[in-house]
């Protein structure tokens, strides 16, 4: 069982390097692209001016929409657990709202059916190294539902990796877009054609930016977990390996010892 557990370990450490490189990769670029959008979308145009573009609308959630983000596979201790407590979360207390999910990953998909939400899609078998148009179905989906007014709010649920013994699931609101806390510093961009122009079509592009980081934070979240959870469970295999081998010693030096007794026993009969 070590060696099996062990195996997987090395395995999962070659894969969590490159899945690492690829959101340290890819994070400064999807999140100045949300502090562009968030900072177009509430300079440039006034409120009457933002109805024009009904991904930015914001109206009363009467349905709520959830992303959950999830790997498609266990053996990643308390990784699964955590994330899904957190959509569970979300679905009591935040929603506030019936709920219409999008489950990517099939241990989402299989909590959501377990517990009886209403799921609409699901998505599986992403692999390691997804690309954007892999993603684009799902934001696609999540687009559609927002615009067609199924959903009136769009949040997702990702673990998102902070180091190698960490990844903390998060909640992110995707649609409508809300200005970040951290505003960039002020600059006076050109747009060609225009402003309003640019800004149409950034924010599908903003959709499928921020799911397509989430799916690639919960990749080298789940091979960071696979790798910390089968290196505890060969140290475990090699203890218990150990306890059992001095167990069998004890069994056995106490069986040669009643062996020896019950021989001499017997000589020390034969003599009297």
């Amino acid at each position: 069982m070590s060696q099996i557990t062990r195996a997987m370990e090395m395995v999962a450490a070659s894969k969590m390097r490159r899945a690492q490189e690829r959101v340290t990769a890819s994070r400064p670029y999807s999140e100045r692209l949300r502090e562009f959008i968030a900072d177009l979308s509430s300079q440039q145009m006034d409120a009457e001016e933002l109805q024009r573009y009904p991904l930015l609308a914001e109206r009363p959630v009467q349905t709520a929409g959830l992303i959950l983000i999830t790997p498609d596979r266990g053996l990643t201790g308390a990784l699964n657990g955590n994330i899904l407590r957190r959509s569970a979360q979300f679905l009591r207390e935040e929603a506030g709202a019936p709920t219409r999910v999008i489950a990517v990953g099939k241990k989402g998909r299989d909590f959501m059916a377990r517990t009886g939400q209403t799921m609409i899609a699901d998505f599986t078998a992403l692999g390691d190294a997804p690309s954007l148009d892999d993603i684009r179905p799902i934001a696609t989906i999540a687009m559609e539902e927002f615009l067609s007014g199924s959903m009136d709010a769009v949040h997702m649920v990702y673990p998102r990796f902070i180091n190698t013994l960490t990844q903390r699931p998060e909640v992110v609101q995707i649609l409508p877009i809300q200005r970040p806390e951290s505003q960039i510093e002020d600059v006076d961009y050109i747009f060609e054609p225009d402003a309003e122009s640019v800004l149409q079509e950034l924010l599908p592009r903003y959709v499928e930016v921020l799911i397509y980081q989430g799916i690639l934070e919960t990749v080298a979240s789940f091979y960071s977990a696979q790798m910390v959870a089968m290196r505890n469970a060969t140290d475990n295999a090699k203890e218990l390996s150990s306890e059992l081998e001095l167990s069998y010693n004890k069994a056995r030096q106490a069986q040669i010892t009643n062996e020896v007794a019950e021989i001499a026993a017997g000589a020390n009969a034969f003599r009297t």
